[in-house]
C-alpha cells in the first residue's frame, strides 16, 4: 500500500503556482512525474502524491526541477487569477475518478498526436533530403558536362592552332626551297660566264686562277647563300649577372592593398604581445610556442572545465589573462570556475571585469553579457546578498526576456527577499 505524501508547501502569483514537495530520502526521476491540465501525480514507490488542481494549468510550459531532496514545480495558470486552494475541495469520488481518467486519456491522446507529428516531420525531412540530394546530383552532372564542353573547346582550339602552325611551317619550307633553287641558278650562270671569258681571252692576265668573290655580294648572289647568312648574324652578347633583391615580407601571400590595414593591425597586436611576454613574463621562456597563445590556453581551460578539473582550468585562464587581458571570455570562463570552487568574491570580480570589456553592448555579445550577469548574481545570492543578485538577474532578463530559467530564478530570489523581510 502506498504512503501518501501530505507535506508540501506552495505559494502563487496571478499567473503561476510554485509548489515544493519533499522526497523523504527517495530518488526521483522525470519518469515518476505525471502532469496534465487538472491532474498532478508523483509516484515514487512507496510514496505517492496526487492532486486534482483547483483550475487548469498550461502543462506544456510548466516545469519541474529535482534537487536538494525536493521537487520544485512551476505551474503556469491558463487564466490569471488567485486560487482559493491548491486542490479541488469538496468533490465526490465519482468526479475525482472522472478527472483522473480524463487526464490519462488526454495524455494518451497528446502522446499519440506527438508521435504522429514526429512521424510526419520525419517524412518531410526525408522528402526534403531526397529533393536536396537530387538537386545536388543535377548540379554535379551539369558541372561535369560544362567541364567536358570546356575541354572539348580547348582541344578544338589547340588542334586548330596546330594545323595553322603546320601550314606556316610548310609555307616557310617552300620559300626556303625556292631560295635555294635561285642560288643554284645563280651559281650556274657564274660558271657559264667564267667559261665564256676564258674562251675569249686565253693568254691575258697574270694569274689563271679565278678571283674569289668579294664580301659584298653583287649580281645574282641570293640572300639564302651561306656567306650572306654569316654576315647577317650578330656577335654574341657578353655574359653578366643581374642581382634581384626582394622586399622582406612577414606574410607568405602576395601583398594586397585591401588587406594592408588588417595586416598592420595583426602585426601591431603580435608586437604588443611579444613586448608583454618579454617584459613581465620572463618565466615563460621554457614554454612551447603554442602555450604562449591566449586562444590555445582558453581552449585548454575549457577542456579542463568540462572534465571537472576546475583548479587546472583556473590556472590556464590565469596564464591566458597575463598574456592578453583584453579578452572578456577569459574572465567569464574563470568566473564559472570560481563559482564551482566557491571563490565567490573572485567570481564577482571576474564577472564585473567581463562586463566592463563587453562594451559597447551590441547583439553579438548579448549571450556573453547574460552569462556575466547571471554568474555575478549567483555569486551575490550565495553570499546572501539577494538584492544585488536580483539586480543582476533583472539586468539579464532585460537582455533576454524569453529565458524562463532566469525568470524562475529571479522569482525565487524575490520570494527569498520577501521571506527575509517578513522574518526580520
Amino acid at each position: 500500500m502506498p504512503l501518501w505524501l501530505r507535506e508540501h508547501r506552495w505559494h502563487q502569483t496571478p499567473t503561476a503556482v510554485f509548489l515544493s514537495l519533499p522526497l523523504r530520502g527517495a530518488r526521483a526521476t522525470p519518469a515518476n512525474i505525471f502532469c496534465s491540465e487538472r491532474y498532478l501525480k508523483v509516484s515514487i514507490p512507496p510514496f505517492l502524491f496526487e492532486a486534482i488542481l483547483y483550475a487548469p494549468i498550461d502543462d506544456t510550459n510548466s516545469t519541474a526541477k529535482i534537487g536538494n531532496g525536493n521537487i520544485f514545480f512551476t505551474l503556469y495558470k491558463k487564466e490569471p487569477a488567485m486560487w482559493d486552494s491548491l486542490t479541488l475541495e469538496n468533490a465526490d469520488k465519482e468526479k475525482l475518478q472522472h478527472l483522473r481518467e480524463n487526464a490519462v486519456l488526454k495524455a494518451q491522446q497528446k502522446a499519440k498526436e506527438e508521435i504522429e507529428a514526429k512521424k510526419a516531420t520525419k517524412e518531410e525531412h526525408k522528402k526534403y533530403a531526397l529533393e536536396a540530394t537530387m538537386k545536388l546530383e543535377e548540379a554535379e552532372r551539369k558541372r561535369i558536362e560544362d567541364l567536358k564542353e570546356k575541354e572539348r573547346q580547348r582541344v578544338t582550339e589547340e588542334l586548330e592552332l596546330w594545323k595553322k602552325q603546320q601550314k606556316d611551317a610548310d609555307k616557310y619550307k617552300s620559300i626556303q626551297k625556292e631560295g635555294e633553287l635561285h642560288q643554284e641558278i645563280g651559281q650556274l650562270k657564274e660558271k657559264k660566264s667564267e667559261k665564256t671569258t676564258k674562251t675569249r681571252i686565253p693568254n691575258e692576265g697574270t694569274s689563271k686562277t679565278t678571283p674569289k668573290p668579294t664580301k659584298g655580294c653583287h649580281g645574282s648572289c641570293s640572300i639564302f647563300s651561306p656567306n650572306a647568312k654569316e654576315e647577317q648574324l650578330p656577335a654574341p652578347r657578353s655574359v653578366a649577372t643581374i642581382k634581384i633583391n626582394f622586399t622582406p615580407r612577414v606574410f607568405p601571400t602576395a601583398l594586397r592593398e585591401s588587406r594592408v590595414a588588417e595586416e598592420e593591425e595583426w602585426l601591431h597586436k603580435q608586437a604588443e604581445a611579444r613586448r608583454t611576454i618579454s617584459a613581465d613574463l620572463s618565466e615563460l621562456e621554457d614554454l612551447k610556442e603554442e602555450e604562449k597563445n591566449p586562444d590555445w590556453l582558453k581552449d585548454k581551460g575549457n577542456k579542463m572545465f568540462a572534465m571537472g578539473n576546475y583548479l587546472a582550468a583556473v590556472n590556464a585562464y590565469n596564464l591566458a589573462v597575463r598574456l592578453n587581458n583584453k579578452l572578456p571570455l577569459l574572465y567569464l570562463n574563470r568566473a564559472a570556475c570560481h563559482l564551482k570552487l566557491r571563490n565567490l568574491h573572485k567570481a564577482i570580480e571576474d564577472s564585473s571585469k567581463a562586463l566592463e570589456l563587453l562594451t559597447p553592448p551590441v547583439p553579438d555579445n548579448e549571450d556573453a553579457r547574460v552569462k556575466a550577469y547571471v554568474r555575478r548574481g549567483t555569486a551575490f545570492c550565495q553570499l546572501e546578498l539577494y538584492t544585488e543578485g536580483l539586480q543582476d538577474y533583472e539586468a539579464a532578463l532585460k537582455i533576454d526576456p524569453k529565458n524562463k530559467n532566469i525568470e524562475e530564478d529571479a522569482e525565487k530570489i524575490r520570494h527569498l527577499i520577501q521571506g527575509t523581510m517578513q522574518s526580520s
